[in-house]
């Protein structure tokens, strides 16, 4: 059977699986999750003890600016290098693996894993690549993740790219096929993460995503679908990691200088290890990412994002047409109705303003995935929070092709606890 991906820019990847030890405590969740709450890590930490864990390969969003980061980068490459030497690994040639992942609600989510080609990525806003990003990246945050990811022999993937598949062709039927599959891990995830199972797809079943997704990218079929007319084909959108994939990309360009270019197509780190997802998975849901503001004087805040937009209203409900912000701190509760001519959703007027004000101004911004939890950092002295309303996901696609990224963070694909954990890997020099 023909296993074509030659033109597709996902495809199969030496896939390394862990192997002597506790799956349980292998697997972490994304490290950009928990950043205000560094009590999950402390949990995270005594839960795993001295045992083999992904927790000794990743860092952290939120120690990315403590005082032993160089230390820690050079522990965790330590630490890679070590679990191959210690054959910690088996590795799955030019394989992709089938994931059920069952969220905390029940709901399962199924995902194929393997490699996307960077070169078919951009994150640049307008880009018509096939793989674009869905979120602006803020190339500050760049460089400490190549500093992570620069010298590490392996990478560990927490990002997930999305396809607009509405007839369910690529993912779904591998679902009734598992049968003839190989199971490669069955297990519960910690920390209300639900449980997960992996399986190794056939020759068969390679051929037959390989047939779905050349459909998919089809030209005439891409502008049938969106209306347009002779508009480059956006295959993927990046769900989740829009920074990781930015960093790999960075990571590859930097070893592309390095190199002649007759080498640059074979080079290990051309690629980046993801999950792929459907949109249409009856199990995703686009959940708001709310703003805290932490150490600021929330009066002053509010009194600034009322002059920054002409004509707002503020009031204990939404006063009118136009974009409203809810805001609570210290007891109080609000809107702030911004004019509609502010930004196209509520989440580009407040980042534009909170992204300019703490330029000059007290406070840090950190993205709450929990209504609750924002709520309770809301409730100390010094800190306000903006609850913002969720995005339909069936917005995502026709948006990125028509108006380029959304602003940073417009969305989450559930809460904390369903984003990917950590568990394939894959060589990266």
């Amino acid at each position: 059977m023909n296993v074509d991906f030659s033109n597709l820019p996902f495809r199969p990847a030496d896939i390394l699986l862990p192997q002597g030890c506790d799956y349980d405590k292998w697997a972490v969740v994304a490290c950009d999750q928990y950043t205000s709450q560094p009590e999950y890590w402390q949990r995270v930490e005594e839960r795993v003890g001295r045992a083999p864990s992904a927790l000794r390969l990743i860092l952290p969003e939120s120690s990315l600016d403590g005082p032993q980061v160089e230390i820690d980068i050079m522990d965790i490459n330590a630490t890679m290098s070590r679990y191959v030497r210690e054959e910690r690994f088996k590795t799955l040639p030019g394989a992709m693996v089938y994931v059920e992942r069952t969220l905390h609600n029940g709901k399962v989510r199924r995902g194929l894993v393997g490699m996307a080609d960077l070169t078919a990525y951009d994150y640049e806003p307008g880009s018509d690549a096939l793989i674009r990003a869905t979120e602006g990246v803020v190339m500050s945050r760049i460089p400490p993740r190549v500093a992570v990811r620069k010298n590490a022999p392996i990478e560990l993937p927490h990002a997930m790219l999305l396809a607009d598949d509405l007839g369910r062709t690529v993912i779904e039927p591998l679902a009734a096929q598992t049968g003839g599959m190989e199971l490669l891990y069955d297990f519960d995830l910690m920390e209300q993460g639900g449980h997960v199972r992996g399986w190794r797809l056939t020759g068969g079943q390679l051929a037959q995503v390989a047939g779905a997704l050349s459909a998919l990218a089809d030209p005439a079929a891409f502008n049938a679908k969106y209306g347009t007319e002779n508009q480059p084909v956006m295959l993927f959108a990046v769900g989740d990691g829009n920074h990781s994939l930015a960093t790999a990309k960075e990571c590859y360009e930097r070893q592309k200088r390095l190199m002649p270019p007759e080498k640059w197509d074979t080079l290990p780190a051309r690629y980046a290890l993801c999950e792929l997802v459907n949109l249409h998975d009856s199990s995703l849901e686009f959940e708001p990412i709310h703003r805290v503001v932490f150490h600021t004087d929330p009066e002053a805040l509010m009194d600034a994002l009322v002059r920054r937009y002409p004509g707002s209203r503020r009031g204990k409900t939404r006063e009118g047409e136009g974009l409203p912000l809810r805001y609570l701190f210290a007891g109080t509760e609000g809107v702030v109705t911004v004019p509609a001519s502010a930004a196209r959703l509520p989440v580009g007027a407040l980042q534009s303003f909170l992204d300019d004000y703490l330029m000059d101004h007290a406070g840090r911004v950190d993205y709450i995935h929990g209504e609750d939890v924002a709520r309770e950092f809301a409730a100390r002295r010094g800190n306000i929070a903006f609850l913002l309303p969720p995005m339909a996901k069936e917005e995502l696609f026709p948006s990125v092709i028509h108006d380029g990224v959304l602003p940073r963070k417009t969305f989450s694909m559930g809460e904390a606890h369903d984003k990917r954990f950590y568990l394939e890997g894959r060589k990266i020099r």
